[in-house]
C-alpha cells in the first residue's frame, strides 16, 4: 500500500493496533475539510503492529485525547515536507469534554452547560473518575 507523503499537517504514530479508528472519532477528523488517511495493523519493529493517522493540513489537535486512547502515541508536525517538530504524548491528569458521565444523576448530565470533567485517579490501570460524582469512566 502506498500512502502520498504530505507537505504540511499532522501524523499521529505509534497508535497501538487497532485504537486509531477510536482516536479518529474522538478527534472529530471525520468533520475536517482535508485529506485524512487511516492505516491500520501496519508493521512496526517496536510494536509488532500499530496504527498512524496522516492529516494533510495543520489543525488544532486535543493532546489529551491522543493521550487517553494511547499514552505511547507520537505526533509529527509537518512543514514544507519536512519534520518540523515530534511531540510524545502522555496520559493526561485532566479531561474535559473528552468523554461524558455514566451516572445520569451526575450534575454535569443534568446541567449541560457544565464541563465533563475526569480526573486520573490511577495511572497504573488508566482509572479516570468524574470530578463531581466520582463515577469511574468507562474503558475504551
Amino acid at each position: 500500500m502506498n500512502v502520498d507523503s504530505i507537505r504540511d499537517g499532522i501524523v499521529i504514530d505509534h497508535i497501538a493496533a487497532g485504537s486509531g479508528m477510536k482516536l479518529y472519532e474522538l478527534l472529530g477528523l471525520s468533520s475536517l475539510d482535508a485529506p485524512v488517511a487511516i492505516m491500520m495493523n501496519v508493521s512496526s519493529h517496536k510494536l509488532g503492529r500499530k496504527d498512524i493517522i496522516k492529516i494533510d493540513a495543520e489543525i488544532p489537535i486535543n493532546f489529551d485525547v491522543i493521550g487517553y486512547v494511547d499514552p505511547g502515541a507520537t505526533v509529527n508536525v509537518i512543514r514544507g515536507g519536512e519534520l518540523a517538530e515530534k511531540k510524545r504524548i502522555a496520559l493526561p491528569e485532566r479531561l474535559v469534554n473528552v468523554i461524558r458521565c455514566r451516572n445520569p444523576r451526575c450534575i454535569s448530565v443534568c446541567e449541560q452547560e457544565l464541563d465533563q470533567v475526569f480526573c486520573l485517579t490511577d495511572r497504573e490501570t488508566k482509572e479516570y473518575r468524574c470530578l463531581y460524582c466520582e463515577t469511574k469512566a468507562a474503558v475504551l
